[in-house]
């Protein structure tokens, strides 16, 4: 196995940039997830990696080696597709030893590579059924399995359990975190779900428009993001967030309120323009002085989110407990100034002390 190392890496089709100057450094054994909404590049920047799109700039390292011109069978990489791409008249056999057959790998050494791997997928009773005899994590563990006996230098992972319904998502992350900590492979994993990006990774690569927001271990962004987008992408629901105006004595004015929050950051230019951030684990319902509506309040057993309107602003509170009232009712709520973040208005990026 190999680190990978992504030097100034860009992507343009015709004027317009996909990737824009992507640098990062995988460490050996690590397992990255690529994170970001619908269009932000993400298995755009998974296909450079593994050969399948051209690079208009920059270069791709894998161990050290340049790939950035290297054929994509020649690359030491490995690709499973959000869909299984299997050859529905091949048996599981069939499939997973397909590569190794093009690539003409001793049959003896293929053989065992093919066995080495059903065991460690629990595939071993199946290698003789068709991918319709299979069900769709069964499947989708047959892909893992033909990318594991090609014995790749890197795994990468585009949305592979983005057709599964959510039990079998749940089911199949626990097994992909089990794989990884068995193989100790560098794994690349995209995804658009937060919950697999939190789960999975070692470290979150966090995308917006061809760029790189943040990287860092997914509590640490969640705990202490960036900017603007960072926060409000990690979390659901989201993290909370009022646009306020910075008082002569330093307080916080929500615009659209007749209230002052204390700063947590001292020495704030009067009449600057930020927004509060605070987590919906956070917001404290009680005597606080924002006043609010109800909107809805969603009961999930062991916890409850409450969705309320404060002045004409989305504001969400969880509670780790059972807590019923009606929509429209009033309430007032509290953002504990020491868990709170405040993000430039302007820029969006982080106020820091």
């Amino acid at each position: 196995m190999s680190g990978l190392n992504l030097k100034a890496l860009r992507k343009a089709f015709g004027p317009t940039e996909i990737i824009s100057g992507v640098d990062l450094e995988i460490a050996d054994g690590e397992l990255i997830v690529f994170v970001g909404p619908s269009g932000c590049g993400k298995s755009t920047l998974l296909r450079l990696i593994a050969g399948l799109e051209s690079v208009s700039a920059g270069e791709i390292l894998i161990g050290g080696r340049d790939v950035t011109r290297v054929d994509p069978a020649r690359r030491g990489v490995a690709m499973v597709f959000q869909s299984y791409a299997l050859f529905p008249h091949m048996t599981v056999r069939q499939n997973m030893g397909f590569g190794m057959r093009v690539n003409r790998v001793p049959k003896a050494e293929a053989a065992e590579r093919l066995q080495k791997a059903a065991a460690l997928l629990q595939l071993t009773e199946l290698l003789d059924r068709k991918p319709a005899q299979l069900s769709g994590g069964q499947r989708q563990r047959v892909a893992i399995g033909r990318a594991i006996v090609r014995d790749p230098q890197v795994f990468l992972f585009d949305e592979p359990l983005s057709n599964l319904d959510a039990e079998l998502r749940v089911q199949m992350r626990a097994e992909l975190a089990a794989l990884h900590a068995r193989l100790g492979a560098t794994m690349i994993y995209v995804t658009h779900d937060q919950v697999e990006a939190m789960t999975l990774a070692d470290r979150i690569v966090v995308l917006r428009a061809g760029r790189v927001e943040q990287v860092g271990a997914p509590l640490h962004l969640y705990d202490d993001p960036d900017n603007l987008f960072v926060a409000g992408f990690l979390g659901s629901p989201r993290m909370n967030f009022l646009t306020a105006e910075v008082q002569p004595d330093g307080q916080l004015r929500p615009l659209g309120l007749d209230v002052d929050l204390p700063s947590p950051i001292a020495g704030l230019r009067p009449g600057r323009r930020v927004v509060i951030g605070c987590r919906p684990e956070h917001v404290e319902i009680g005597d606080g002085p924002l006043a609010a509506t109800v909107k809805t309040v969603e009961q999930l057993g062991n916890s409850t989110f409450v969705h309320a309107d404060c002045a004409g602003t989305p504001i969400a509170a969880e509670l780790q407990e059972r807590w019923g009232t009606r929509a429209d009712a009033a309430l007032r709520l509290a953002l504990p100034t020491e868990k709170t973040q405040l993000f430039d208005a302007e820029t969006g990026l982080r106020i820091r002390q």
